[in-house]
């Protein structure tokens, strides 16, 4: 499996001020590809949180690291000196990163001090590869840790998009190959998951690993009638074999439907 890790860090994600969209975002992307997100981590603005938790992370190998926030001017900024930390790499200030958070301003036509604050989007840990950020100020930073990669993003959603769609997604599409997802979702009024759960769990078993993912999502009720959508989603390299599954595991749900007398309300 090609594993991908996402670390958000930032004290307004935990505090209930900052809606976390980006793991959302960037869960959907990596998935959509090929990807396999184990794990969505979030921690605090803090040194020691970063380092022990970007360590724990690369303990795990995975093929990439994408952590969100902390890159900007401010005081609690911090996720590139906590990876320094972890990774045992001086902080240097990096011209080519001084270059892009100049060029940001300069292509915003703001006339601005370079001062602290500004050369503090520079400090970077040493052999680290910066990346122009297109929409803000803050450069993206590129590491190897071992076989895992590092991509620190801001944690701003247009610049985290813009850079991860541009820069890195690309990169894991060529690695992962021609990976190929398809997808039914069935609406069903009249059945409960626990009416089909035991059928949904053979199906599963008897399908190769990670080939494919059959989920059921409640909707409630109307007057009391349960509702649910069936979820079905065949995955893997060989087209031809991903489409021959969805029709199998699709004409098994309907006969399944039809047994617990089930009404399909609509298929998307």
């Amino acid at each position: 499996m090609y594993i991908v890790e996402i670390l958000c860090i930032g004290n307004e994600l935990l505090s209930g001020i900052t809606l976390n969209t980006n793991a959302h975002w960037i869960s959907k992307k990596i998935t959509k590809i090929g990807g396999y997100i184990t794990r969505v981590i979030v921690i605090r603005d803090d040194l020691r949180e970063i380092d022990l938790t970007l360590r724990d992370s690369l303990n795990r190998k995975p093929n990439w690291i994408i952590i969100c926030g902390g890159l900007g001017p401010t005081y609690d900024d911090k996720t590139l000196l906590g990876i320094s930390k972890s990774l045992k790499k001086k902080l240097i200030l990096n011209n080519i990163a001084l270059k892009m958070v100049k060029k940001s301003y300069k292509d915003k036509h703001q006339k601005v001090k370079i001062n602290n604050a500004r050369l503090k989007m520079a400090l970077v840990p040493i052999g680290s590869i910066p990346i122009q950020n297109p929409v803000g100020n803050a450069p993206a930073i590129l590491l190897t840790a071992d076989k895992t990669r590092i991509i620190c993003l801001p944690g701003v959603p247009n610049e985290m998009k813009a850079i991860l769609t541009q820069n890195i997604l690309p990169q894991i599409k060529q690695e992962l190959g021609n990976f190929t997802i398809l997808e039914i979702n069935y609406y069903v009024l009249g059945i409960s998951e626990a009416m089909i759960s035991s059928t949904l769990t053979k199906i599963v078993t008897s399908m190769p690993k990670d080939s494919l993912y059959l989920k059921t999502h409640p909707q409630g009720y109307a007057d009391n009638i349960p509702r649910i959508r069936i979820q079905v989603v065949s995955k893997g390299y060989a087209k031809e074999q991903v489409k021959k599954t969805l029709d199998k595991v699709s004409k098994q749900i309907l006969a399944e439907i039809r047994k617990n007398n089930g009404k399909i309300l609509k298929i998307l």
